[in-house]
């Protein structure tokens, strides 16, 4: 029997320069050109200003583990324990990713450890962001 396969997300308008930039493992967020702030997750308008006018931009990657909880439950692609995170990425936003490469425990998650960007390929369509502890050098 198969493991089941775990959900995918549906890219629309909105999200396309995400997807197309995960697929190109490029970390892309916007900048409102009016307030000049950084925002995720996508959307046509600034969530700070409500300007219209914004640019897509490629992250540096960099992050930091902000919060997490471990999940003791298997859910579909998913093998427990798993934590699900946010992290908080170097150009200001926060987002919800999972950690990879790193014990599923307290004593391996430490809140504000530095992280890098990642990228899981899941299909043909799909590559997600997810974050590891950032490599020396």
């Amino acid at each position: 029997m198969t493991e089941p396969r775990r959900p995918r997300p549906t890219p629309t308008p909105e999200t396309r320069h995400y997807w197309e930039g995960a697929k190109a493992n490029e970390l892309r967020l916007q900048r409102c050109d009016a307030c000049e702030k950084a925002y995720f997750p996508p959307r046509p308008f600034c969530p700070h200003c409500g300007s219209r006018e914004v640019t897509v931009f490629k992250a540096s990657g960099k992050a930091t583990l902000y919060s997490y909880v471990i999940t003791h439950r298997a859910a579909p692609g998913f093998t427990a324990p798993y934590a699900i995170a946010v992290v908080e990425l170097a150009e200001g936003p926060r987002m919800m990713t999972n950690i990879r490469e790193c014990e599923q425990t307290p004593e391996a998650l430490l809140l504000d450890m530095p992280l890098e960007v990642m990228f899981e390929t899941l299909d043909d369509d799909i590559t997600l962001p997810q974050f590891r502890p950032a490599r020396k050098g």
